[in-house]
């Protein structure tokens, strides 16, 4: 039986990797397709220690821009390859270099803490960074006289406040597109129509605060970070949940768990950036070595010190 479109693909990806020493890393939002083909999927963090620990070559980041970003920072003597240059971040475009740097000149003694979802630009101008899975153990790990500047997510920033009770938090106001339309109405609905379900809400989600005030007979919330999400599911005795992030990170919830329901809190969350990755770009990226993503030394420098700080916290 001849072999169709996507096996053969996969195939010749696969020839590509060993002709190059060459390994795939995935976020848990990439379609499908691409999370089954990965080498190492999971979120912006469990990535970026894969990145270090490999002793591939060539990465090839099936993910965003700041990915690659973050991998370059991390492994300078590894090559790392995004599919397509064009998949960057919402989130990451709402703060520039110069925005912060005003910003820093209003709190000249706050600690800037930086999600990792930002340009080598920005991390090589924080003091730390961190991920949803580990924000609040970042935040704890600080000073709590000092002032904290954090950016760029305010969703993610209100739920480090309410999980740490600091006051002295100051928080950007970006947003992710995709998690920022997660409203409440819609994730409400979801819980009406499956009454009894865990509500997983990644803190990215302009509806978390609306999510936790839900009664804990209609629905069980729970703040998780995608690798969160993942972990609590393989554990959990419920049968059906309701998953308030990115729609992608349902393929995976499925295969690891196919004798459970996962619903989508908003049917229409899909990043377009993390589905511009396909099998012919990432086919493409190994053959003919594009497009590679290098951070100049002198931001490397100052971008690493936040992001050893962000691994280093568990």
């Amino acid at each position: 039986m001849a072999q169709t479109r996507t096996e053969t693909l996969i195939e010749e990806i696969q020839n590509l990797k060993a002709q190059h020493n060459a390994v795939i890393l995935a976020h848990n939002y990439e379609p499908g397709p691409i999370q089954d083909i990965a080498d190492f999927l999971g979120d912006s963090l469990a990535l970026a220690r894969w990145a270090q620990k490999s002793s591939a070559d060539v990465l090839i980041m099936a993910g965003v821009y700041f990915m690659a970003e973050t991998a370059s920072i991390l492994c300078p003597d590894k090559t790392v390859l995004i599919p397509d240059k064009e998949a960057g971040c919402s989130l990451a475009d709402t703060i520039t270099e110069e925005q912060l740097l005003k910003w820093k000149q209003e709190y000249p003694d706050a600690v800037v803490v930086s999600y990792v979802n930002t340009s080598a630009s920005i991390k090589a101008l924080s003091d730390y960074c961190c991920t949803s899975a580990n924000a609040v153990k970042v935040v704890e790990a600080i000073d709590p006289n000092r002032d904290i500047l954090f950016l760029p997510d305010f969703f993610l920033g209100s739920h480090v406040i309410r999980m740490t009770g600091r006051k002295n938090i100051h928080l950007w106001h970006g947003e992710c597109h995709v998690h920022a339309a997660i409203e409440n109405e819609t994730m409400l609905k979801k819980v009406h129509q499956n009454p009894g379900a865990e509500l997983l809400i990644h803190p990215e989600c302009g509806c978390t605060t609306r999510a936790l005030a839900i009664p804990p007979k209609e629905a069980h919330g729970l703040v998780l970070s995608t690798d969160g999400m993942l972990s609590y599911a393989r554990n959990s005795e419920a049968r059906t949940f309701i998953v308030a992030t990115e729609v992608g990170l349902l393929h995976r919830l499925r295969k690891e768990n196919p004798d459970k329901e996962f619903i989508a809190a908003h049917d229409e969350a899909a990043c377009p950036y993390m589905n511009m990755i396909s099998l012919e770009k990432i086919r493409d990226a190994l053959r003919y070595g594009r497009y590679e993503v290098k951070v100049p030394s002198a931001t490397r420098e100052k971008a690493l010190i936040p992001l050893e700080r962000m691994v280093a916290v568990v």
